[in-house]
């Protein structure tokens, strides 16, 4: 950030007042402008055996296949927005949803927060997709996911599935493994 959005002046990074650390603060008006992680909502959907993942068409990792997941929008509660980020990239009607995972990555800023549901209906690729297809655990192209954080969901899912519980996952992804984005 370089100018204040209430003024216009030039911000400086500084520890307001009463604060424990640095963000930025216009010195002319005295905004302090906090920056906060951003909510990834998305779904682990299931027809059966099969999991429903999507082959991006965008960047980054353009070409590789992940959960259908999203960006939440302003105004939208994050089941709201899985249930959206499923219809805009894999044309999806989906039920059954509970939370299933909740990933931290303080290195990026982000939460992912992923549903677990039942394919309603078909499937088809929006937008943001160039393909869509169902996969049993040994179709699964493991060296062609985008991030750590599906991966990390499929492998819960695959182990939660021959135990017949699906408890809520929570953990905190550091960094992605050494070499994931050279594969």
């Amino acid at each position: 950030m370089n100018f204040c959005s209430h003024c216009g002046a030039r911000v400086e990074r500084m520890v307001p007042e009463g604060d424990d650390r640095e963000r930025y603060v216009c010195p002319n008006c005295a905004t302090v402008h906090y920056q906060n992680p951003r909510i990834v909502a998305g779904t682990l959907i299931n027809a059966g055996s099969r999991v429903l993942l999507c082959r991006r068409a965008i960047t980054p990792r353009r070409g590789y296949w992940t959960l259908p997941a999203g960006f939440m929008e302003n105004a939208e509660t994050t089941f709201e927005a899985a249930i959206r980020e499923t219809r805009e990239e894999a044309c999806a009607e989906i039920g059954g949803l509970s939370l299933y995972a909740l990933f931290d990555l303080p290195h990026i800023d982000q939460v992912y927060m992923i549903f677990r549901g039942e394919l309603k209906s078909g499937y088809a690729p929006g937008p943001e997709s160039l393909d869509v297809a169902l996969f049993e655990e040994h179709e699964v192209p493991w060296d062609e996911l985008s991030f750590p954080t599906v991966e990390t969901t499929l492998r819960y899912f695959y182990t939660d599935r021959r135990r017949g519980e699906y408890p809520l996952h929570r953990e905190t992804i550091a960094r992605p493994p050494s070499g994931f984005f050279s594969r």
